[in-house]
């Protein structure tokens, strides 16, 4: 008899795999075992993705801090913790965009007849994975230059605990945001409140993970959150350079023209009839 998943040779009294640590299944599935390896891994309080969700708010140095340190049986993997964030995100979006569409409006939320009221940001929701991947490596190498003089982690192992933490923040926000939508909050004010919380959240963290005080991680967080405001102003520089060369900047402006010349004539009209 040999192992299913490495071929190592087992004897018929081995319960676990010698070579890769498996459990060894001797019997065949029915509903009985496999609703018990459903409980087992999901539902009881030792599981791993239990356990790493509760400590990642109760301890996250033993989860971030203990994968860079190389402990990576207790809990489960940043990356396999992203997907899992990552697909509850993509069930939201799905319900808001199918049941709720007018929680993502954003009408309600600036001047009519305005560019801004004509911008149709639904490709955020389409792209949103792209996005949170592209963020990370961002928001790693910004925390690499907020504690570069304590060098306790180097750019991956910021990358490794910035994973975790986004994780975190997208598998909390789910049942939050979809709530909030039910209940019929706008999105993007429910979001961009989350998004406080999760600055909060990333401080408390980084806190736990390096000996700091109150006062230095304060002073970090600023410094953090002031790289970060600079580079999304570069990044509205340059999304509005590209609107400008491409075109489309103008279609704005001209169809903003329109719509308060429309708005002046039907104006004058009902002023003269009147």
């Amino acid at each position: 008899m040999e192992c299913k998943n490495c071929s190592f040779e087992l004897t018929e009294e081995d319960n676990f795999c010698k070579e890769c640590g498996a459990k060894v299944i001797h019997n065949r599935l029915t509903f009985r075992n496999l609703w018990a390896y459903f409980s087992e891994q999901f539902l009881n309080y030792d599981n791993k993705l239990l356990q790493t969700y509760v400590h990642l708010f109760k301890k996250p140095e033993e989860v971030a801090g203990g994968f860079v340190d190389g402990i990576r049986k207790r809990y489960v993997n940043p990356f396999s913790y992203f997907a899992l964030g990552l697909t509850l995100v993509g069930i939201q979006f799905f319900v808001m965009r199918k049941y709720f569409p007018e929680a993502t409006d954003l009408s309600s939320l600036v001047p009519k007849n305005t560019p801004q009221s004509e911008m149709d940001i639904s490709w955020s929701f389409d792209y949103y994975s792209l996005l949170a991947l592209i963020n990370i490596p961002f928001y790693a190498l910004i925390a690499r230059i907020v504690f570069l003089k304590l060098k306790r982690f180097n750019y991956t192992e910021h990358l490794v605990i910035m994973t975790y933490l986004s994780a975190q923040f997208a598998i909390t926000n789910f049942p939050i945001l979809l709530t909030t939508t039910i209940f019929g909050f706008n999105y993007y004010i429910a979001g961009n409140v989350m998004n406080l919380f999760f600055m909060i959240y990333v401080a408390y963290c980084y806190k736990r993970l390096y000996p700091l005080s109150t006062e230095g991680i304060i002073l970090r967080s600023l410094f953090f959150i002031g790289i970060l405001v600079l580079l999304l102003i570069l990044s509205a520089v340059i999304q509005l350079i590209y609107f400008y060369f491409s075109g489309e900047l103008q279609e704005m402006i001209d169809t903003n023209r329109a719509a308060q010349d429309v708005g002046y004539i039907v104006s004058s009209a009902m002023n003269w009839t009147s």
